[in-house]
């Protein structure tokens, strides 16, 4: 522990609550140090004189008030300790008074107020001591060097104060900054989940109530294919349970020792895309068809977990809103990118369909660092296009 921060301390560990009382013991202890050389004297020394305790109580009482009016009581003190000195009643032996206006002062005042203090104790010192027979080199460099140092400690205190306060500062600017980045992280991890349970949901539904409407059908006339029927219904809502359930796994507590919450299965990514459009084909009777080209290349986590969310949001706006009989998803590698289109025959999504699954796509693809088109296709139909970074270059787009 330094010096500084030691007395920076013990400073604020005595201070009362009421500044009065520290400054009034100050004041009354000055006053008993000034009065002991009238009280035992030395031989030769002038005798004590109303008029001498008087002048002497001047250097002492107005520092009850030099922390709530700092330079009316240096300027009372800084006049009655020569008019002590010039009576000869007797002139005080160390300058009590003095030195704590001076401590206060570079403590407290402003930068032209304490320097023309200090100024002005150092030059009445030194013409006062001349105006006195017999001052020895010495005492001027006691008295001097006295001044100096109550100078220099206010000087540190005042340093000390403003370090303290501007960590304090920093400290109340970090746990801001702090809460915000929570705050926005939290945001961004919501919006996250809100739109994986989306995907998951609108697609899982989307493919059970195309079933479940060609359940009556089937069930008449092919009592097989019925029975295939709800048993994709089954299967689809047991994958939409089990990705949901992963996906809140992460709102969930750190679970007791030996209990994991049961199984969770790996997040879907670009290798799942191909079984994505069968299960699609397969279910809703659409003629989904996957082609890619390029030569694959390493994507980051939420990249992959983007891509697939991206082609599984595309092909349910498909089976809900385009009433289309063919999607084509393409899937195309190249050096800094993998682009991600899907393409139907359909009407696209009508005005107030399709909203959030279409917002949801561009920003997962600007989560990425990459970018989302969608819009009528050239040849007739609607196209959802995506362009996704691959790992050595997504810190770059994210920039």
């Amino acid at each position: 522990m330094t010096l500084r921060s030691t007395f920076a301390e013990a400073t604020t560990r005595w201070r009362p609550a009421n500044p009065y009382v520290l400054d009034a013991a100050l004041a009354a202890l000055a006053l008993f140090a000034v009065s002991l050389q009238w009280i035992f004297p030395d031989e030769g020394d002038d005798p004590l004189s109303w008029q001498g305790w008087l002048l002497g109580a001047a250097t002492a009482v107005p520092l009850v008030w030099r922390r709530r009016a700092p330079c009316t009581a240096a300027c009372a003190v800084s006049v009655a300790t020569p008019a002590q000195a010039l009576y000869h009643a007797p002139p005080p032996d160390v300058m009590y008074g003095g030195m704590v206006v001076l401590y206060t002062m570079a403590a407290q005042a402003r930068p032209w107020q304490r320097r023309l203090m200090l100024t002005g104790w150092i030059i009445g010192v030194v013409i006062t001591m001349q105006h006195q027979a017999h001052q020895a080199p010495f005492e001027y460099a006691f008295h001097l060097m006295g001044l100096v140092a109550a100078y220099a400690l206010g000087v540190l205190a005042r340093v000390q104060r403003a370090y303290t306060a501007a960590l304090e500062d920093r400290a109340r600017r970090l746990e801001r900054e702090r809460a915000a980045d929570t705050a926005r992280a939290r945001a961004e991890e919501r919006a996250r989940i809100a739109r994986d349970m989306h995907d998951i949901l609108a697609h899982a539904v989307s493919l059970m109530v195309v079933q479940a409407e060609a359940g009556p059908v089937v069930v008449r006339k092919d009592p097989d294919r019925a029975e295939a029927t709800f048993d994709t219904i089954a299967s689809t809502g047991r994958d939409a349970m089990a990705q949901l359930r992963r996906i809140l796994g992460v709102l969930k507590e750190e679970l007791p020792d030996g209990d994991t919450g049961g199984p969770r299965l790996p997040l879907p990514g670009v290798t799942a895309l191909p079984e994505l459009v069968r299960q699609v084909g397969r279910s809703t009777g659409l003629r989904a068809e996957l082609r890619t080209s390029g030569e694959p290349r390493p994507l980051s986590s939420d990249t992959e977990v983007a891509a697939y969310r991206v082609v599984q949001e595309a092909l349910t706006n498909t089976v809900k809103h385009a009433r289309a009989s063919r999607a084509l998803v393409e899937l195309g590698w190249t050096d800094d990118h993998v682009c991600l289109t899907v393409t139907d025959d359909g009407r696209g999504p009508s005005a107030g369909s399709g909203g959030h699954g279409l917002i949801g796509i561009r920003e997962r693809a600007a989560a990425c660092g990459g970018s989302a088109e969608t819009g009528e296709a050239p040849g007739g139909g609607f196209r959802v296009a995506v362009r996704l970074p691959v790992a050595a270059r997504r810190e770059t787009a994210l920039g």
